[in-house]
């Protein structure tokens, strides 16, 4: 692809740029790593979880409410509580997480490719959002090189309902035509919803499984080019004529 054409990357944000892994941390300094690392997941489980559950009932809570809410849900599970001002301490410490380690490379690369315009793209609020841009010691430094801020909430929705990818393409420009969005995920369901949308995918394969998601049959189900880590995703993107 010629760079004097532009790429339009939007990167999620939860499980792409940041690990939502991190937060066990926090967590651990109330029931140690084990258990921590447990909740942790059952947290990000129940949190994407309750985002389908919302969107087939056709009902919508911000992100925040459910990132709280599927909380609750993994420490109940988990045979434990906390209290209310450690519970608030939590959600505070989600608009710092980490980023993973593949991430800064694509911060240079983003320097210096001015024909990419990049945006983030989320289901979290766009409080949360605009807090781990200021706030998450990793993310914060780079968030200039992002253009736009495009979060889920004016549609009422979450990924992977069509609307918000339809929402992503209007937002940066592109209405009515999505082939020139590219969605950069870690996320298979979120990669398989922007696809059914006619949008380009790159999926971020960190555990190097490759492609299992068989929900959509055939290419339609698959990402239009998949990477070990986000520090690939610039020269495959532009690959791809």
């Amino acid at each position: 692809m010629s760079s004097s054409k532009q790429i339009v990357l939007a990167f999620d944000v939860y499980g792409t740029l940041l690990s939502t892994e991190s937060i066990a941390k926090q967590l651990s300094e109330h029931f140690g790593q084990e258990k921590a690392t447990k909740i942790a997941t059952e947290w990000r489980k129940y949190q994407l979880e309750y985002t389908w559950r919302l969107n087939s009932m056709n009902v919508y809570e911000p992100f925040s409410n459910v990132t709280r809410n599927s909380l609750q849900h993994a420490l109940s599970e988990a045979g434990v509580s906390l209290e209310s001002e450690d519970i608030d301490a939590l959600m505070a410490s989600y608009n710092t997480l980490s980023i993973f380690p593949d991430v800064s490379p694509v911060f240079e690369h983003l320097k210096s490719a001015s024909h990419i315009h990049a945006c983030v793209f989320s289901n979290g609020d766009k409080e949360m959002i605009s807090a781990s841009l200021t706030q998450s010691a990793d993310l914060s430094p780079h968030a200039n090189l992002f253009k736009d801020v495009v979060v889920v909430g004016p549609t009422k929705k979450f990924k992977p309902h069509p609307d918000v990818y339809h929402h992503l393409c209007k937002s940066v420009g592109k209405e009515g035509k999505a082939g020139d969005v590219w969605l950069v995920s870690g996320n298979p369901f979120d990669v398989v919803g922007a696809n059914a949308c006619d949008l380009k995918t790159c999926w971020v394969d960190r555990s190097g499984v490759g492609w299992v998601d068989e929900l959509v049959a055939g290419e339609k189900g698959k990402p239009t080019v998949i990477v070990n880590g986000l520090d690939e995703v610039v020269k495959s993107v532009e690959s791809v004529p």
